[in-house]
């Protein structure tokens, strides 16, 4: 097959949907509930719900890079050495986890925080841990 072949294959293929209510429940994490809607080899889709005043447990994402959008509440992202970088998000607000950075996510608002996930790369797409980077 040649290139132009592999894009005429590629240019022919028809897009797809997952509804709200056909997502399926995926790789839990302590404090949060995600789904997902799509995993392929090199990309994960899916949400992430988070009730008021929870905190997840301590994780990574392997080598996938992360982006996470987020659609209502707040998000609060703790790492960096002994958790000590601490970044928040509201809604419209874009985060970026990299690959492989421990970090542990919290909900400080008094409402349920949704974000749309993203990640890129392949493995596991979330590998829990005891706790932050070291110093």
């Amino acid at each position: 097959m040649t290139r132009d072949d592999d894009r005429s294959d590629r240019a022919s293929r028809p897009c797809t949907r997952v509804g709200a209510g056909e997502l399926d429940p995926a790789d839990p994490t302590p404090g949060m509930s995600r789904e997902v809607a799509w995993h392929t080899e090199g990309m994960w889709s899916g949400t992430v719900d988070t009730e008021p005043g929870a905190v997840s447990g301590w994780h990574h994402h392997g080598d996938h890079e992360t982006t996470l959008y987020v659609v209502a509440g707040r998000m609060r992202l703790q790492s960096g050495p002994h958790g000590s970088h601490v970044v928040e998000a509201g809604p419209g607000d874009f985060l970026h986890v990299p690959a492989g950075a421990v970090h542990r996510e919290s909900n400080p608002g008094d409402g349920r925080s949704r974000a749309v996930i993203v990640r890129c790369g392949s493995g596991p797409p979330t590998i829990n841990v005891d706790g932050p980077a070291p110093r």
